[in-house]
């Protein structure tokens, strides 16, 4: 795999940050509901960075949420993922009805319980809109522009083993690109369970709780604290994404692995972590996740550094610093399973519908 410019060469973004005025690379947008984002240096610096990546990694955000207004959409997208997370929150601390769709891939009455919870929040609002949830499958008309990306219960182990990383993802795509997006973690544990919701909206920004929050700063790998994760399939992807699991362990702060890819990618929005990757991923795990980040000042890639959409097959998203370094080392490993066969082509997508991809 061929890249723009070396690892190396991130560190010039420091000193154009002092000569480019901000608003020539990432003009303010204004929105309906008055919105007015108030920059921190570090955030200039981050999406300064990402704006002259651009061309290399281009925005995954629809251009347009359509007809729909942003605000009526985001608050749909908000009460549909918090009506989810009130059932997930009821059965939180009893037990559990668990029944397996592998040999280790769990999905509980509450799985169940939180879709139909959101399908009827989306279906009372938007009837002629079209679902693919993770329970469900595909429901509605596919002739519609729009498309909702539901997990209702994102990192179900987690949830099954009352270990707190866990949570309940609404997206809703435009012709295929995120429009809008809502993520209500559950944090804490038992005796002491609470949530946040992070929510955003395409050129609106992302916010956790109702506060604006941005990626980090960090332009170094050394200083860096990474995520990932394993699919249920212990195949040629998994034994890969395990040899990167040990080379990042070796030259950042530490990779952990915490069972949620919503979670994950909320969580490299909110600055805490610099980076999340991993192969395998539906459309229903990353559609909120990635546009999350994105809005955050984040930069999103497939695993090879090609063009995401949310049908791919794998995902890095990152504070947009490290970007390019961190597929320096992933890229290779990636394309390497594109030429042993291995199927990165496009999956989940519902038949006939229109996505600008």
């Amino acid at each position: 795999m061929s890249t723009v410019f070396s690892a190396g060469t991130l560190s010039p973004l420091r000193s154009l940050s002092s000569t480019l005025k901000f608003s020539d690379v990432y003009p303010f947008k204004f929105h309906p509901n008055g919105y007015h984002p108030i920059l921190s240096k570090s955030r200039s610096q981050s999406l300064i960075a990402n704006s002259l990546l651009s061309d290399k990694f281009p925005t995954v955000a629809a251009p347009s949420v359509g007809p729909i207004p942003p605000s009526q959409l985001i608050e749909v997208v908000k009460t549909a993922a918090n009506t989810g997370a009130q059932v997930v929150m009821e059965a939180v601390n009893k037990p559990r009805n668990i029944t397996y769709k592998g040999s280790t891939d769990l999905v509980t009455e509450t799985d169940k319980m939180s879709e139909a919870a959101i399908l009827e929040v989306v279906k009372k609002n938007f009837d002629d809109h079209l679902i693919l949830g993770e329970e469900g499958g595909v429901i509605g008309d596919t002739a519609s522009d729009y498309l909702w990306c539901i997990d209702p219960l994102d990192g179900t182990t987690n949830f099954a083993h009352g270990y707190p990383s866990f949570a309940v993802s609404v997206g809703v795509l435009y012709r295929g690109k995120p429009a809008a997006a809502a993520v209500v973690e559950f944090v804490g544990g038992p005796m002491c369970w609470n949530t946040r919701l992070f929510s955003a909206t395409a050129g609106g920004g992302a916010f956790c709780n109702g506060q604006r929050i941005q990626v980090s700063a960090t332009n170094q790998v050394e200083q860096c604290l990474l995520v990932t994760g394993f699919g249920y399939d212990h195949d040629d992807a998994w034994a890969t994404n395990i040899d990167l699991f040990k080379e990042f362990t070796d030259v950042s702060r530490g990779v952990r692995r915490l069972g949620a890819a919503a979670v994950d990618m909320c969580h490299v929005a909110l600055g805490i972590v610099e980076a999340y990757w991993e192969y395998r991923l539906k459309p229903w795990d990353m559609a909120a996740g990635v546009l999350m980040v994105e809005e955050a000042g984040g930069t999103v890639s497939r695993m090879d550094g090609g063009k995401f959409c949310v049908f791919d097959r794998s995902v890095l998203v990152s504070n947009g610093l490290l970007h390019t370094e961190l597929l320096n080392r992933i890229g290779p490993a990636t394309e390497k399973l594109k030429n042993k066969g291995i199927d990165f082509s496009l999956w989940y997508k519902p038949e006939n519908y229109r996505a600008d991809v």
